[in-house]
């Protein structure tokens, strides 16, 4: 089952509205130095982990998908653009260039979905606009995250609440475009609108989890968010990624933060 292959009723694409972005996708930041051998590492583990991970969890995912079709006909799968990053050497150097991607995750909305109002709330959220996410959301809620959203499909609720809508992102992983920890992938029309300081949380390749969903998952503001993409992005090391994979589980399972 790989959302790589196109096919009839297996992918959802989203379809973005043009807009004027502020950002580059071409834009280049310095790889922190001495951390060569630190990447060859995690990018083996990425490979073997994900690689395993699908195996085992095949019998799974081809239930998920079962149900997601039963409940809403239709695509299996959602693929949406995402803002990555990608090593690249120049002039004896590595850097970041920070470059979009194909994100895929198992589909929890209804087809075509109408993406305005999550817009809303992530602007509101960015800029900590605590009225707005209350006038969004109908309630009032520490949960960061858009709640209640009409848009999702019965067996969806279930996925996002355990993150097992994630799973494909295995095969994101596989393909070099995510590693299994890292920071969240931004959406676009996110990134339009950040902060100048919060585009360091871009200066690593992004995640399946990380540090911020192990230790706040969407129960703090924006800001804080990003300070643990940011912290993670300064201190990786093999034995922070294993602490965090280690306590992946269980804020999933807790289910805390969660949609």
């Amino acid at each position: 089952m790989n959302p790589h292959k196109g096919g009839i009723d297996i992918m959802q694409n989203e379809v973005n509205i043009q807009t004027t972005r502020r950002y580059d996708p071409g834009i280049l930041r310095p790889v922190i130095a001495g951390r060569r051998g630190y990447y060859f590492l995690k990018r083996t583990a990425d490979i073997a982990l994900a690689g395993f991970l699908l195996i085992v969890l095949s019998p799974i995912m081809s239930l998920i998908a079962v149900a997601i079709y039963l409940y809403s006909p239709g695509p299996i799968f959602f693929s949406q653009e995402r803002v990555g990053a990608r090593r690249i050497r120049m002039g004896g150097r590595q850097y970041w260039r920070q470059e979009t991607f194909r994100c895929h995750k198992f589909r929890t909305m209804k087809i075509n979905a109408d993406s305005s109002v999550h817009k809303d709330y992530v602007q509101a959220l960015i800029q900590n606009d605590q009225k707005r996410m209350f006038e969004i959301q109908g309630e009032d809620t520490q949960v960061r995250k858009l709640l209640n959203d009409p848009r999702i499909i019965q067996p969806g609720k279930f996925l996002r609440k355990f993150s097992l809508d994630e799973l494909p992102q295995l095969w994101n992983v596989l393909h070099g475009e995510m590693s299994m920890i890292g920071p969240r992938p931004a959406i676009p029309y996110e990134v339009e609108i950040y902060k100048s300081w919060h585009y360091r949380r871009l200066e690593a390749q992004p995640g399946i989890t990380g540090l911020q969903q192990v230790k706040a998952r969407c129960t703090t503001d924006f800001d804080a968010q990003v300070k643990f993409d940011i912290e993670y992005v300064d201190n990786q090391s093999l034995w922070l990624d294993a602490k965090i994979a280690l306590l992946t589980p269980l804020a999933v399972l807790s289910g805390r933060g969660a949609g």
